[in-house]
């Protein structure tokens, strides 16, 4: 691969690795405390969380199949010899780096299927009690909270094997 053809890829890599992680910390940190201004009715933050959620999926998701395929292009040459995978503190942190990686995808995961299809009619139609819309707040807070700590450590995963540690 030519020097042009590798930056390009880091670049395409950084920017996905912006969208998922900025996106996330966005809504965590600023969205999210904002909207317990906008609202009192716990229901309509939730409605309105779910619409934020669903519009950001459309690129967030997008962006983190970029990451994972530019990661593993990135990485194919150590993974393709396991001996090195082992054997240095790149290696090492690179297995660290995909456990993260792996960890994020199943928390992600884990966090969309608790707002599923049936559960997000039910909070749009206003169909949903209120102990179980409290209930289901708290999992969205805490898979998003995991979420975006996951990603921050992946994020730093990144920079010690960019630095070549």
């Amino acid at each position: 691969m030519t020097p042009i053809e590798q930056a390009i890829l880091t670049w395409i890599h950084l920017i996905s690795a912006a969208i998922w992680v900025g996106g996330s910390l966005f809504i965590g940190v600023v969205f999210s405390p904002l909207l317990k201004t906008l609202s009192n009715s716990i229901e309509e933050r939730l409605q309105i969380m779910i619409k934020v959620g669903k519009r950001f999926n459309k690129i967030a998701i997008p962006s983190l199949v970029i990451l994972m395929g530019t990661g593993l292009y990135n990485s194919h040459v150590l993974l393709s010899k396991p001996d090195l995978l082992v054997a240095t503190s790149y290696g090492t942190f690179l297995i660290i780096k995909i456990i993260l990686v792996i960890s994020l995808i199943i928390t992600y995961a884990i966090h969309v299927r608790v707002i599923r299809k049936d559960v997000e009619e039910k909070i749009m139609s206003k169909q949903m009690p209120e102990q179980q819309i409290q209930k289901l707040r708290k999992k969205i807070i805490i898979l998003g909270e995991v979420t975006v700590v996951i990603s921050i450590a992946i994020l730093f995963f990144a920079s010690l094997l960019d630095a070549g540690v």
